[in-house]
C-alpha cells in the first residue's frame, strides 16, 4: 500500500486494485501502444485490450504504427484497436521522430480522461498491468502520473535468464537522476514505456521526441505537480524484447540529451550545441514538442 512518508511517491502493487474499481470508474479511459514491427506481441496484447474494452473497463484501444513493414499493423487491427499511422497525424509538424513524438500525436486521438500507454513488444501482457496503473488515479484523487515498477529478467539467445536487464537504466538513467533530481531515483524503472496519466496534465506538457520521452515526462511531471502527485504500481513481471548494447547506444544518447536540456533550461547547465560525436541515424537529437493543447484544442480528432 501508500508509503507514509510525504517526500517519497506513492507507491502501490497492482494487486491492491480490482476490476470491479474500473467497471465503477465515471471518467473515460483510454489506451495506447505505439509500434514498430511488433508482429509477435501486438496481437495478444490488443486481443487482451479489445476483451477489457467488452467488459466495460476501458474505453478506448488505440496503436499508433510507425510504418511496420511485418503486418503490425493488419493485426492489431484485426484484433479491435483503432490504428494510425503515427507521422499521418499532426502531420503539419513533419514525419514523426520516434517514441516520444508517437505519445505526443496520439492526444490528436485519444478520447479519455485518463491514459494508459504500453510498450507494443511486451510479451505475456497481463489485464493486471492495466487494472494497477488506473487504480492508483482512481482511488487517488490527487495523483495525476503513474509510473510502472516490475522485475525484468534478462535472457540470452538460449532463453537462460542472465541477469538484470535495464542496461541504459542503470548505466545512464539513473546516475544522471541521482545526480540531479535524486527524489526520482525512487522510481525503480525511470525508463519504462508503462504508465498512466491525466489528459490535462500530458496536454499541458512539452514532450520530448524520441527515446528521451520517458526521462523527460518523468522530470517534466515532478517539475510540474511534485512528488505527492506521482505514484509508483508494481505490476509483478514484466518481459519485452532486448537489445545489443550496439542498438541501445541511440536510446543512451537520447535519454542524455532529454535530461541534459532540462538541466539546461533550469540554469543548473550551460546550453550547448549537441556532441558531434553522438550516434548517426535519422532524429538523433532530441527536440521537444509544446505543451498539445498549446497547439491544438483538446480532444480535437484528426
Amino acid at each position: 500500500m501508500s508509503r507514509a512518508d510525504p517526500e517519497l511517491a506513492p507507491a502501490f502493487q497492482a494487486s491492491d486494485f480490482s476490476e470491479s474499481l474500473l467497471r465503477a470508474r465515471s471518467r473515460p479511459v483510454s489506451v495506447c501502444i505505439p509500434v514498430l514491427n511488433e508482429a509477435a506481441t501486438i496481437g495478444a496484447i490488443v486481443e487482451t485490450l479489445a476483451a477489457m474494452r467488452a467488459d466495460g473497463l476501458i474505453d478506448q484501444v488505440v496503436v499508433l504504427d510507425a510504418a511496420s513493414t511485418d503486418g503490425s499493423r493488419t493485426i492489431a487491427a484485426q484484433g479491435g484497436a483503432e490504428v494510425f499511422d503515427q507521422s499521418s497525424l499532426m502531420a503539419e509538424h513533419g514525419p514523426a521522430r520516434g517514441k516520444g513524438d508517437a505519445i505526443w500525436r496520439s492526444l490528436a486521438v485519444l478520447s479519455g480522461d485518463l491514459l494508459c500507454y504500453f510498450d507494443g513488444d511486451l510479451d505475456g501482457f497481463s489485464r493486471s498491468y492495466v487494472v494497477g496503473l488506473l487504480g492508483a488515479l482512481l482511488t487517488n484523487p490527487d495523483v495525476e502520473f503513474v509510473k510502472a515498477a516490475f522485475s525484468r529478467p534478462f535472457r540470452d539467445e538460449r532463453g537462460r535468464v542472465a541477469g538484470e536487464a535495464g542496461r541504459v537504466t542503470e548505466e545512464m538513467a539513473r546516475p544522471m537522476l541521482e545526480r540531479f533530481y535524486p527524489a526520482l531515483c525512487r522510481f525503480r524503472q525511470p525508463l519504462s514505456g508503462q504508465f498512466a496519466v491525466s489528459r490535462k496534465l500530458l496536454g499541458s506538457l512539452p514532450l520530448s521526441t524520441g527515446y528521451g520521452v520517458d526521462v523527460g515526462l518523468l522530470i517534466d511531471v515532478y517539475r510540474a505537480v511534485g512528488i505527492g502527485r506521482m505514484a509508483e504500481v508494481d505490476i509483478g513481471r514484466l518481459q519485452n524484447a532486448h537489445q545489443t548494447l550496439t542498438q541501445l547506444e541511440p536510446m543512451a544518447y537520447q535519454v542524455g540529451l532529454a535530461v541534459r536540456q532540462r538541466l539546461e533550461s533550469e540554469g543548473r547547465l550551460a546550453a550547448s550545441e549537441p556532441s558531434p560525436g553522438g550516434p548517426a541515424g535519422p532524429y538523433m537529437d532530441v527536440i521537444a514538442r509544446p505543451p498539445f493543447d498549446a497547439v491544438r484544442a483538446p480532444g480535437a480528432r484528426r
